[in-house]
């Protein structure tokens, strides 16, 4: 009975579960593991996340690119040989400093990155010329293969620009969509080929020099779908006197040019612009919460100045206006408005209903003040004519 269960299990369900176990298991015990060098960790991460660091990735991979076009000209190569060379220990030491370091800050999430592993294969593309040069020579045929293919460096720039990413992002959610759209593109082809080869492929009068065989026929097609020196192609045909050569290649056209084409472009500009809305609410929300973030700090520092002061009020025995002359010195120009979530409370409501209230009954007391002062005025001005009558009065009696 054993054996027949075990009969009935296939040999690589077996081996992919035991391996599927075992990897499960590393991992576990990787994770179990404690590390007790976190401040070292935590250290080496603010580095690497740091503006400083990106700077001098990006300063990096941009002057070595711009020296492996200068090293292009046999010229400049021969003449600054030494500086070639030191440029690239300096460019393999950064990227292998760079690597050690991620790794060493996150060993087991590093490798689940897809832009950590192009990094990695663009360092194993770094080291592939030195180790030609040591195992097979420096006279290996193929040589010149891997040196060309260190121009593959540049891509370094890709984790250290988001609109890059945004974009291959966008392409790589494409890949189903164009892939149809392609593969409906190929069988349209398919189709035009064979009958091309038929038509105009024939041995007596056609064109076999592009309708002869069935590749040709495919790269002819490639040639009228891309538009380009398809009268050229059509002149051979018209030489021949082919009937049904025009009706042809003006089909092929529009099918494959004006609708596939246009249906690739249109699928590519869409999930372009999705990704650009997207990465644009991303950094929209990152701008909030480093708004947020300041409006915490600023609100702490402020209530720390705030108890600081009330402490020396109670202590030195400082008026409030002197308090609060201290706090305005603590003030920064450069200190945003914390408004948010205090115009909307019910303390501050209330406070600002009772002082509406007073001001109201100041305004008030105010204008029965006016009234008063412009009362006796009045008065005044009435006895002012009394007063000089009776002083004309008195001088003349005199």
């Amino acid at each position: 009975m054993s054996q027949a269960i075990y009969e009935d299990v296939p040999p690589n369900s077996t081996s992919s579960s035991l391996f599927g176990a075992a990897s499960q298991a590393f991992c576990g015990r990787c994770r179990k593991f404690k590390r007790k060098d976190h401040q070292c960790q935590a250290f080496v991460r603010r580095v690497i996340r740091s503006h400083l660091f990106q700077i001098i990735m990006i300063s990096t991979v941009s002057l070595n690119a711009f020296l492996t076009v200068l090293w292009t000209s046999y010229e400049i190569r021969y003449r600054l040989y030494r500086v070639f060379e030191i440029s690239e220990i300096i460019f393999v030491s950064i990227c292998t400093s760079e690597f050690a370091m991620k790794v060493y800050v996150d060993p087991i999430d590093y490798w689940k990155d897809g832009y950590n592993m192009l990094d990695v294969f663009i360092l194993i593309i770094i080291f592939i010329p030195y180790l030609l040069h040591k195992i097979k020579g420096k006279h290996y045929p193929y040589h010149n293969i891997a040196e060309g293919i260190q121009s593959l460096r540049i891509l370094k720039l890709i984790p250290y620009s988001r609109g890059i990413r945004t974009l291959i992002t966008a392409v790589g959610q494409t890949v189903y969509t164009v892939a149809s759209v392609l593969t409906l593109l190929f069988v349209l082809m398919y189709i035009f080929a064979i009958l091309g080869f038929c038509l105009f492929g024939i041995v007596e009068n056609g064109d076999l020099n592009n309708w002869g065989s069935l590749a040709l026929s495919f790269f002819t097609l490639f040639s009228l779908a891309t538009v380009d020196g398809w009268t050229n192609l059509q002149e051979q045909l018209d030489m021949r006197n082919f009937t049904l050569s025009r009706v042809f290649t003006i089909a092929f056209i529009l099918l494959a040019s004006f609708i596939f084409l246009n249906m690739f472009v249109g699928v590519m500009i869409m999930h372009t612009e999705d990704s650009i809305k997207k990465f644009e609410r991303e950094l929209k929300l990152e701008r909030q919460v480093t708004l947020m973030e300041e409006k915490q700090v600023i609100l702490k520092r402020q209530q720390e100045e705030v108890d600081r002061l009330m402490k020396t009020q109670s202590n030195v025995g400082k008026s409030f206006s002197e308090l609060v002359e201290d706090f305005k010195k603590t003030l920064r120009h450069t200190d945003p408005m914390v408004l948010d979530d205090f115009g909307t409370s019910l303390p501050f409501i209330d406070v600002y209903l009772s002082t509406l209230d007073n001001q109201d009954n100041t305004v008030n007391k105010l204008q029965e003040l006016y009234y008063e002062i412009v009362n006796v005025l009045c008065l005044m001005l009435e006895d002012l004519p009394k007063e000089k009558s009776q002083a004309l009065q008195r001088l003349e009696e005199k």
